[in-house]
């Protein structure tokens, strides 16, 4: 029945052999004398086969009992108890392969006496393993090119002559297939390692010297001194690679030699801005823009929000993100609560503004007003109540340009502060006295009272800027409340007397707008800019 079931097409395959040629029956008639070997032993299928010609036993062809020789595959059909999947059971214990060291791997018959053009099964199959594994890289079929008189005496284990002849790829531990993916990627590690960890990945923990800086230790028991203006870079800052937002020094005081940068790049950085002027650490979290960046009052943690709707809260400590949640408009701007500092707000591109709480990783109150964006918030009283600048201006008036709103109750307060027809692009507070003070793309600094009914004055408005409109410009309050400070179009940065409105003095500042300008909390005499070109400035 075996020969009945091998010779059921043959008369088609005696016809493939009328057509054979002369040269290719001669040939293959010197590889029959060739002695099989196990590791061989492939399945052979396709229109290249021919009954007629001698057929090398290396390319898997057995004798059935008449003395013909029929291929694996359709032993298989007529027996399938002969199928190797069938018959192979593997032992618990992985036997030890020795290969010899000298000799170099025989190269297979299929690949260099088969017609050009065919591709057995069996070897196809190997090849796809062999990719997919990717811990292989001999020319041969590794574990299955090994022959009988490679083995000692020619005596193998029965195991493996069966491993042999079925192709059998022998299996890698997974330890192993990742220690050899690794290594492979060696030569590209050092150059993410210099760009930095990847979008999404938490960086290494920030190393920071446990000691307080020599320049900062002298003023920690000390009350702070009158600012005095200051006159010369100290440090160049060029790390960046697109504008720089704002910048902010830490408030913990013992820990203020770190500022914070968060720039357009998709990045924000922490910075030793007092002893080295070096980078300590860049953070890669967001995909998009970095808008916004603040400090956490303890001085450990760093709440970040950008254009790609993401709010990633990272640890210095161990480089881990803390919280991470997804808004669902771009963030702009975000404050901590003063008090309550698992709480935080954040507005953007949005009619609403939402404060979170870090806990439950959840909004808890919303804030709604008929606007299109939040440029700023501003705290006020303690947490009880907050303001928000937005850009809702009409022709001849902007009533909704600052809005005071009731923190607990999420009701709004008042929406007549501000009557000009400027939007005010930031909001500081005056340290020591209860007003606040609003950058105006009016190209002046607008005064107004921190208490109800948060008038404004016309008395004092600091004037002289050169351009604001177009860009965020910040500005800020020296910690005694001295001096104001602010940024400007032309790169100029401008410093003011708090009680005359007069200007105190005007640094060169940058070659592109200023948009971010803050005081040292500790040094009387050390202020930090920031501009569109990307670059950060230390004056002392």
């Amino acid at each position: 029945m075996a020969s009945l079931v091998a010779y059921d097409d043959s008369e088609s395959e005696t016809e493939a052999e009328a057509e054979a040629s002369s040269d290719a029956a001669g040939q293959m008639k010197d590889f029959s004398d060739v002695v099989k070997p196990h590791a061989q032993d492939f399945a052979l299928e396709g229109p290249d086969e021919t009954e007629g010609a001698a057929v090398p036993t290396q390319l898997g062809f057995r004798e059935d009992p008449a003395g013909h020789r029929l291929p694996l595959v359709r032993l298989w059909r007529s027996d399938p108890g002969s199928c190797p999947s069938q018959r192979l059971q593997w032992p618990r214990a992985e036997p030890e392969v020795t290969f010899p060291a000298g000799k170099p791997l025989r190269p297979s018959l299929w690949t260099s006496h088969v017609p050009a053009g065919h591709a057995p099964l069996a070897a196809a199959h190997l090849k796809q393993v062999k990719l997919s594994r990717g811990a292989y890289d001999s020319p041969a079929l590794s574990f299955c090119a090994q022959t009988k008189s490679e083995t000692p005496g020619g005596n193998g284990s029965s195991l493996q002559r069966k491993r042999c002849e079925d192709c059998v790829v022998p299996y890698t531990p997974k330890r192993l297939r990742q220690s050899q993916a690794l290594s492979t990627e060696t030569g590209k590690s050092k150059d993410t390692e210099a760009q930095g960890p990847s979008v999404g990945r938490a960086p290494a923990p920030l190393s920071v010297a446990p000691r307080v800086s020599e320049f900062i230790e002298p003023y920690l028991d000390s009350q702070y001194r009158e600012t005095t203006i200051p006159k010369k870079v100290l440090f160049h800052l060029r790390s960046h690679r697109g504008p720089v937002n704002s910048v902010q020094w830490c408030p913990v005081f013992a820990k203020s030699h770190m500022l914070l940068s968060a720039s357009m790049d998709k990045t924000f950085k922490v910075w030793d801005a007092v002893d080295s002027g070096r980078c300590l650490q860049t953070y890669r979290l967001h995909s998009e823009a970095v808008r916004a960046a603040r400090w956490s009052p303890c001085g450990q943690r760093i709440l970040s929000g950008g254009f790609d709707f993401a709010l990633h809260l990272t640890d210095l400590e161990t480089g881990t993100q803390l919280f991470s949640a997804q808004s669902d408009f771009r963030i702009t701007t975000l404050k901590f609560h003063p008090k309550d500092h698992s709480l935080f707000v954040c507005g953007g591109f949005n009619p609403e503004v939402k404060a979170w709480d870090i806990r439950t990783g959840k909004v808890v109150r919303s804030y709604k007003a008929t606007i299109q964006q939040t440029l700023d918030i501003l705290f006020l009283q303690e947490g009880s109540e907050f303001l928000s600048s937005t850009d809702a201006s009409s022709r001849d008036s902007a009533d909704r340009t600052i809005i005071a709103w009731d923190f607990r109750s999420s009701a709004k307060i008042s929406n007549q502060i501000f009557h000009e027809r400027y939007t005010c692009p930031s909001l500081a507070l005056h340290p020591r006295e209860p007003v606040f003070l609003a950058q105006t793309n009016g190209n002046y600094l607008a005064l107004f009272s921190a208490v109800r009914p948060y008038r404004m004055s016309r008395r004092r408005r600091y004037e002289g800027h050169e351009g604001v409109e177009g860009y965020a410009v910040g500005c800020e309050c020296s910690p005694d409340g001295d001096l104001l400070v602010t940024g400007s179009a032309d790169g100029r940065v401008l410093l003011y007397s708090f009680r005359t409105a007069s200007r105190a003095r005007t640094l060169p500042g940058h070659a592109q707008a200023c948009v971010g300008a803050t005081f040292h909390p500790v040094l009387p005499s050390v202020l930090a800019t920031c501009s569109w070109e990307g670059d950060i400035k230390i004056w002392h």
